[in-house]
């Protein structure tokens, strides 16, 4: 299922932005989009949006960046002391007072005035991203993906209930047509018998039970109760608590009802009952495209 959910927030003078895009897959995939550093968070990423989504194609982007804010709780700028020039000027000074015979020491206060004695370091902010922060912004983002997902559950729903409906009407059709085929059947084979017999008697006994097989092989009593069992659990299924997943099920059980209505097609024996399982074939493909949208 399509859906899109995002978060920011700023924590310890860093900026961290996260959206999660999600589309139709039959499985769970997650795709990383994270900055240099940052794979050490990806297993934090995977565990939230795990326990939130079962199935689709989720990319999750994660966006990494300074505030520029200052004050407390800001991140704090760091310096680093060039000790071979430090050193070099330590030497140069002490011989200097000693050349000339000067007065006075050499002291921090005297060395922290020459120059570039210390230098600012570039701070990576990735470096500053906990697993608890991103944890929460993933949490926010999946909320709002989840809720998405589950709107478009709801119009998903109705078309599925409705492909339900069609196929349910196609059973009743086809078991209205069901007792029509057999006399039909039966009528044809008593004609081509007195064709081929003329004026000879021919055992009632024999075409009875010839009769009997017919209605024996083309019977299709059971599969109708299997279909529609199989139509009852897919609407419970629809039905069912949001939280609970259920996309799997409806995939088996349209795979199930699928074997039933070319068990009833390969019986039919009727033009009429054919085209039914046609329709009915073509409902659940549809439904079959469906079924891989759902969780």
């Amino acid at each position: 299922m399509t859906g899109f959910g995002s978060a920011s927030t700023t924590t310890g003078g860093v900026n961290l932005s996260l959206e999660l895009r999600s589309v139709n897959s039959r499985h769970l995939k997650i795709h990383f989009r994270l900055p240099p550093g940052a794979e050490r968070l990806e297993e934090t990423l995977r565990e939230v949006l795990g326990a939130s989504v079962s199935r689709g194609h989720v990319d999750v982007t994660l966006r990494v960046g300074d505030s520029g804010e200052s004050g407390e709780g800001a991140a704090k700028p760091a310096y680093r002391l060039d000790e071979a020039r430090a050193r070099a000027y330590l030497e140069a000074l002490a011989t200097l007072k000693e050349q000339w015979d000067l007065p006075g020491e050499v002291d921090v206060g005297l060395l922290a005035r020459c120059d570039r004695l210390l230098e600012e370091v570039a701070t990576d902010p990735v470096e500053a991203v906990t697993d608890e922060s991103v944890r929460g912004l993933a949490g926010e983002a999946a909320a709002q993906l989840v809720e998405m997902r589950l709107r478009e559950g709801e119009r998903l729903a109705t078309d599925l209930l409705g492909r339900v409906e069609a196929l349910d009407a196609g059973l009743s059709a086809v078991e209205e047509l069901t007792p029509a085929r057999l006399e039909r059947e039966t009528d044809r084979l008593r004609r081509s018998i007195r064709e081929l017999t003329g004026d000879v008697e021919v055992d009632p006994d024999r075409i009875a039970r010839e009769i009997a097989f017919i209605a024996d092989k083309w019977d299709i009593s059971e599969e109708l109760v299997r279909a529609r069992a199989h139509l009852e659990a897919y609407r419970e299924l629809v039905d069912a608590p949001e939280e609970e997943p259920v996309g799997k099920r409806l995939s088996f059980l349209g795979q199930e009802l699928l074997r039933e209505v070319n068990t009833i097609g390969s019986k039919a024996n009727d033009a009429t009952i054919a085209r039914i399982v046609v329709e009915m074939k073509n409902e659940l493909e549809s439904l079959r495209e469906q079924n891989e949208n759902v969780e």
